[in-house]
């Protein structure tokens, strides 16, 4: 089985569109792009990669899929439209006849009512996404965990990956209510739980053991037949390097067999996301 990142980022400082993106983040303040990507890949046996939108627009999206048109080891590209807008389904329709185009992701983290994704205005929007047979990532953190799962039940033959395991508040252990939401998530929908991201809310010090609470977790509620493997390089670089991450999986996962490996490492991503093999 071939093994897969299924969240890393790419992105363009000219091209602007990145408000998150400040110079305060010098570590990843510059272009990030497929050649710096690629050794990385190669030393760390990884064969593909699904890269994930960074920024709230269309454009963002296309460039995307332009890179993903040019380079063999992007499998998949998770993007971005503007669901509140009325041509929502219309703009959903068209970008999905690009087949390297697998999922849509709001950033749902960064915006500040939390009951936005209920609102009935997205209804459309998340029909459309259904209807073209694409997946939904859930940008999300421990406060909306309760409305993605009355989202998740009313839209329940809709595909979903929660993105970095819900981002738990590692830095400050506050860990109940997110390890009883995402229970009930894996318990009561089909979703998917990326194993991605955490090392960055750890923060730089952070060990193997820190993030061992919530790997177990996340094994013992969603299983190794729905947790995928990402990277979210080059955001990890924050807290962490490429090899670093890989290595911290290869400890957290060492008691699991060849299958579940082979299954988070790919087998999952290529499954929930419907990549080509």
């Amino acid at each position: 089985m071939m093994r897969i990142d299924s969240h890393q980022h790419f992105w363009q400082l000219a091209r602007g569109d990145y408000g998150w993106l400040t110079s305060d983040l010098k570590p990843i303040y510059r272009d990030f792009l497929p050649d710096d990507l690629a050794p990385l890949l190669q030393r760390g046996g990884i064969g593909g990669t699904v890269v994930v939108q960074a920024a709230p627009t269309v454009a963002e999206t296309e460039f995307m899929l332009s890179l993903a048109a040019q380079e063999s080891f992007i499998r998949g590209v998770v993007g971005w439209v503007d669901f509140e807008t009325r041509s929502a389904p219309q703009q959903i329709a068209a970008m999905a006849q690009d087949p390297k185009l697998v999922s849509l992701r709001p950033m749902i983290q960064d915006i500040a009512d939390v009951d936005w994704m209920l609102g009935d205005a997205l209804a459309p929007a998340f029909r459309a996404l259904i209807d073209c047979d694409l997946t939904f990532d859930a940008l999300v953190k421990p406060p909306h965990l309760k409305n993605l799962h009355t989202l998740l039940t009313r839209h329940g033959d809709m595909r979903v990956v929660i993105d970095h395991g819900a981002k738990p508040q590692l830095h400050d252990g506050t860990l109940d209510g997110w390890a009883n939401d995402m229970a009930a998530l894996a318990r009561d929908t089909d979703a998917y739980c990326k194993l991605s991201g955490l090392v960055t809310e750890a923060g730089t010090g952070w060990t193997v053991d820190d993030l061992r609470p919530i790997v177990d977790h996340l094994l013992d509620t969603f299983g190794p037949e729905r947790l995928i493997w990402g990277s979210d390089w080059p955001v990890c670089t924050l807290a962490a390097s490429y090899g670093d991450w890989l290595d911290a999986t290869d400890r957290l996962l060492s008691a699991l067999s060849q299958s579940d490996l082979d299954a988070i490492m790919g087998g999952n991503a290529v499954h929930i996301y419907k990549l080509e093999e």
